[in-house]
């Protein structure tokens, strides 16, 4: 049984008495403006590129082009040198310093950056020396492109220091710098290096914790994202299947903005203090959960007919959790307990009939507003007062980014290489393994390329490295060879467009048409590798139109896509056939990682219900899952996706079921957190589901490594069903109740794992414990008779989301939207009935002349009919029928406010009907 005597559960700190008194009234102050400040115009932009890295790539490119162009000029006429190598020289050190130089510390960014110069100018004079000599200037290329991949392995300064070695020779080849000059090189390098650092300390200075911080409000938006979709959803006149996908979307957003948040406290000088990480990361975990348990409780409400009150009822909830400040959580309860009543009405309704099924749901989501209130307290609570208490648990990275985004094929690469390299001569293969691809590859394509065009040879060497730096997988390199096609052939139109509309006798014109085209660029990188590929293409027309005739441009753009294409298709071929690694082996290796962290997180709730002083992170453990399978889904993306009927459905179906699991995993690991002290007999069930379900896993890895299914999986849906009935003679309490969530989303975990493993091809048989397990052919039957329901009764068994707890669940803010509702005093929904206007004023004691905000007109049947803003204190909107109606205002500072409004009509009136609200 559970002890009553055990202590509050650890994930929940107790904060000082003066701090849960001072929570209620607490201003949005305590959080930072830039994670709780109202809804912006702009907020999409933060949703779309979460802590702003694209954009900042962008700005950083534009101020170290234009520092290093300039300082370059100016050197330049200094020395007496020409303008065009100077520039060139300079360029080069804005250029880099850009793209290979992103540390988040300003220590490691001048250590970067200064150190550029050396290298870069040292091969400038080798270049010089060995110009005379074709044959040997030609294996210096080579020698150092597979150098700058063996570097690769050293760490960043070391990657940067043999990619300016391969830049300064190509810079050396193509400028033709006499040895004489690269004394006066090295100056002008020297200078824009330092010029780039100061602008770049001065204008892009590295703010880790100001990224970490707009990375939270791009959470706060996509959370107001899903409140928004589900009152969609709730409309009964909407489509329900867009509003469901529109959901989707935003809880898989919101998942890869938690995620990504989870990296990057991991980062230097982001989260000094370890155990404030560790609570902020289980805030944001425990948001995230509550948000999708609201989102699947609408989904299932909206499959139901659901009454108009308690659809209205939900409607306006879901719309003051959408609008409500984090400073004002309190003002989530009133509108919880309002679908509480209206649910409950709905109970005692003699003749409800088939409607009561959605008395559940709408519970879970009153429940679960309920939640998003008490836990943003302790989120504003945090804001001021660190915990002191000496049972924290630290805070432990589990998530890897690369470019700001959870990590795809890499890890997993790395690991099936480590895996088969791990004796005799074979220990050098990983590091060797890289330097060969980029050596061979280089030595095939130098003489192709050379024969095309012997002054730009150095086009097929750069389709060599383009392709094996961050890629891993034959799949991966035939895809950027596709986008560096495609965006080569619309930056030459582009470019050769603004190349007849300039001239070639406007420098600064060309100049600023070069920096915008790379820093355009720099912005789309991280969204798709073609858009920087149109942006430097564009750049690079305008650099050839200064020595190149029109007529020859074509000719040109020709010669480098060909030199392009060459490269990257002999790249891919000597990655595919020196050392190789199949996408299946790896595809595998990723899937055997995603295994380990659901075993780990057993092991985890193992260790946390057997010894409750123990410091385990099961949320930690369950978002590990989270980036195995980012993984996954990174390496089962097709290389062309195909039309349903023309491609096989097996690795999306073990994608889904995986993904599936991960959401088991969640809330398991957020339920199960909690002390508790286990009598013998239940003690011993739950160590053998333990270890029935950790020897399921071990023959699910096995199976995995070898290919070769030979085991069966046993399921441990028996056992768990057994603990749960010992467990019912407990009293009830909110422990209780945690601890059958947390068994049934064990059980659910462990059923869709078992799909899993069939499709894996083992043989899934319940323990012996249990009932006879299910052929195949059963359980497709079973599902083909679910599916076979009626859509408009059928509704899916229902799972705890979020449990009742005496502590609160913490969350981030679902309360505003990230997008303008509809135009000003026009109706919210197109074809939306009625033509009558509501208009009036909206005043508060400390803004007598007005208030600004927004408001949202909501009629009996729980439709969103309007919405409109409030701009200087008075509101309209049109479009609204006669009736009773719920009136919503979202104003700036303000709780938003919830007042009953019937619209009516004299016979002969006209104009709007009037309402005033005061806050």
């Amino acid at each position: 049984m559970i002890s009553p005597g055990t202590a509050p559960s650890r994930t929940a700190p107790e904060l000082p008495s003066s701090v849960n008194r001072h929570s209620a009234s607490v201003s949005g102050s305590l959080v930072p403006h830039r994670v709780g400040g109202r809804r912006r115009r702009w907020d999409w932009v933060l949703a779309a590129d979460p802590g702003l890295g694209q954009l900042q790539a962008g700005w950083r490119t534009f101020v170290a082009m234009v520092t290093s162009l300039a300082a370059g000029w100016a050197m330049a006429r200094a020395l007496d040198v020409p303008a065009m190598i100077g520039m060139m020289v300079g360029g080069m050190m804005g250029l880099m310093s850009a793209f290979a130089v992103a540390e988040n510390t300003w220590q490691r960014l001048t250590r970067a950056i200064l150190w550029m110069p050396f290298p870069y100018t040292a091969v400038l004079w080798l270049a010089a020396e060995l110009h005379d000599d074709r044959g040997l200037e030609i294996t210096l290329m080579v020698v150092a492109l597979a150098l700058t991949f063996l570097l690769a392995r050293f760490g960043q300064l070391a990657l940067l220091t043999g990619m300016m070695l391969f830049n300064g020779l190509m810079v050396g080849m193509m400028a033709g710098i006499p040895s004489a000059m690269t004394g006066k090189a090295f100056a002008i390098a020297l200078v824009s290096a330092v010029s780039v650092l100061l602008t770049r300390l001065l204008l892009c200075y590295p703010m880790p914790r100001e990224d970490l911080l707009r990375t939270q409000r791009a959470f706060v938006v996509e959370a107001r994202r899903v409140a928004d979709a589900a009152v969609e959803a709730l409309d009964p006149d909407a489509d329900r299947e867009r509003a469901v996908r529109r959901m989707t979307r935003a809880l898989h957003h919101l998942n890869v903005t938690t995620v990504t948040i989870d990296g990057r406290l991991a980062q230097p000088e982001v989260a000094a203090d370890p155990v404030v990480a560790e609570l902020l990361h289980r805030h944001l975990f425990d948001a995230e959960l509550a948000l999708r348990g609201i989102g699947r409780a609408v989904q299932d409400l909206a499959r139901l007919d659901v009454p108009p009150y308690l659809r209205e009822a939900l409607a306006v909830g879901l719309v003051i959790a959408r609008d409500t400040p984090i400073g004002s959580a309190e003002g989530l309860r009133p509108a919880a307990e309002r679908i509480r009543l209206q649910a409950d009405r709905l109970r005692e309704d003699a003749g409800a009939g088939p409607r009561l099924r959605a008395v559940e749901p709408a519970h879970r989501v009153a429940r679960l507003l309920d939640s998003l209130a008490g836990s943003l307290s302790h989120w504003l609570a945090l804001g001021q007062h660190a915990p002191d208490s000496p049972d924290q648990v630290p805070f432990r990275p589990t998530v890897a980014l690369e470019r700001d985004r959870p990590a795809g094929s890499a890890a997993a690469t790395r690991r099936v290489l480590a895996a088969g390299t791990q004796k005799s001569w074979r220990r050098a293969v990983p590091y060797v393994r890289a330097p060969l691809h980029a050596g061979i590859a280089a030595a095939i394509v130098c003489p192709l390329t050379d024969a095309i065009d012997p002054q730009r040879f150095y086009w097929g060497l750069v389709g060599v490295m383009i392709t094996l730096f961050g890629t891993n997988t034959t799949h991966e390199r035939l895809r950027k060879f596709g986008h560096r096609m495609a965006g080569t052939v619309v930056g030459a139109v582009l470019g050769i467009a603004l190349l007849h509309l300039l001239g070639d006798d406007h420098v600064h014109a060309t100049l600023a048409v070069i920096v915008a085209g790379l820093t355009l660029g720099a912005w789309g990188m991280q969204r798709a590798y073609a858009l920087w590929v149109v942006g430097l293409v564009v750049a690079l027309v305008q650099l050839y139109g200064l020595t190149t005739p029109y007529d020859g441009m074509d000719h040109l753009l020709g010669e480098r896509l060909l030199d392009n294409g060459i490269g990257i298709l002999v790249a891919t071929a000597c990655a595919a056939l020196i050392f190789p690694l199949s996408s299946r082996r790896i595809t595998r290796e990723a899937e055997r990682g995603y295994v380990s962290a659901v075993g780990d997180l057993l092991t985890d709730l193992a260790r946390r219900w057997n010894d409750p002083e123990a410091p385990v992170r099961l949320r930690g453990a369950a978002r590990a899952v989270d980036s195995a399978l980012f993984e996954v889904v990174s390496l089962a993306r097709p290389l062309v996706r195909m039309p349903h009927g023309l491609r096989g459905h097996d690795a999306e179906h073990r994608t889904a079921l995986l993904g599936t699991a991960a959401g088991h995993a969640r809330a398991l690991a957020a339920a199960a957190d909690v002390d508790i002290d286990l009598a013998p007999r239940p003690a011993e069930l739950f160590a053998s589901v333990t270890e029935v379900f950790s020897g399921s896993l071990r023959a699910l890895d096995r199976a995995l490594t070898t290919g070769e299914p030979a085991e069966s999986y046993l399921r441990v849906d028996a056992l768990v069903r057994e603990l749960a009935t010992e467990l019912r003679a407990a009293p009830p309490g909110p422990r209780v109740s945690r601890v059958r969530t947390a068994l049934a989303e064990l059980a659910a975990l462990d059923e869709a794992l078992a799909g899993y493993a069939e499709r894996c091809g083992l043989a899934v048989h319940d323990h012996p414990g249990g009932t006879t397990a299910a052929s195949p052919m059963e359980r497709r039957t079973r599902a083909l008779l679910e599916q076979w329901a009626s859509p408009a009764t059928a509704t899916a068994p229902v799972t705890p989301d979020c449990a009742d707890t005496g502590r609160a669940h913490s969350v981030t803010a679902p309360h505003a939207v990230d997008r303008a509702p509809a135009s000003p005093g026009r109706s919210c929904r197109p074809g939306a009935s009625g033509d009558i206007g509501v208009t009036g004023t909206v005043r508060c004691a400390e803004h007598p002349a007005g208030c600004s905000g927004w408001v949202t007109l909501i009629d009996a049947r729980g439709k969103r009919v309007a919405a409109g803003p409030v701009r200087c204190g008075r509101y309209r909107v049109d479009g609204v029928g006669p009736g009773s109606h719920t009136i919503i205002v979202s104003a700036t500072g303000h709780t938003p406010r919830a007042e009953f409004l019937r619209v009516s009509r004299a016979r002969g009136t006209t104009g709007p009907v009037g309402h005033d609200i005061r806050l």
